[in-house]
């Protein structure tokens, strides 16, 4: 569980240091394809960015559970918080989709 908590601890940094990027207003860090319909770029970054902090913070903490230990139960506990933590950051993500692109493509 260690190797995991490093990688998830790693991906994790990766995710936050992309959100502040994209949250102060580094928005062409995003595909052009999915900026086509948007006008306010400044409220699409800052909300896309705190999507991408729900999902940094999911990747942190699944990396924080699997510390605790080796046993199955842990592995299994962290495993879906990792995908729940992915789960909510993607409806996040499709929601600031549909809000400032009008649409997810």
């Amino acid at each position: 569980m260690l190797l995991f908590s490093i990688i998830m601890f790693l991906v994790g940094v990766l995710f936050i240091g992309l959100g502040i990027a994209i949250y102060k207003g580094k928005t062409d860090l995003i595909h052009d394809y999915h900026q086509t319909k948007v006008t306010d770029k400044a409220a699409y970054g800052r909300a896309f960015g705190k999507a991408l902090f729900v999902m940094a913070a999911a990747m942190l903490c699944s990396g924080a559970i699997g510390l605790f230990g080796d046993s199955e139960i842990l592995a299994r506990i962290s495993v879906c918080v990792l995908f729940i933590g992915l789960a909510i950051g993607i409806i996040c993500i499709t929601v600031v989709q549909r809000k400032y692109n009008k649409g997810i493509f």
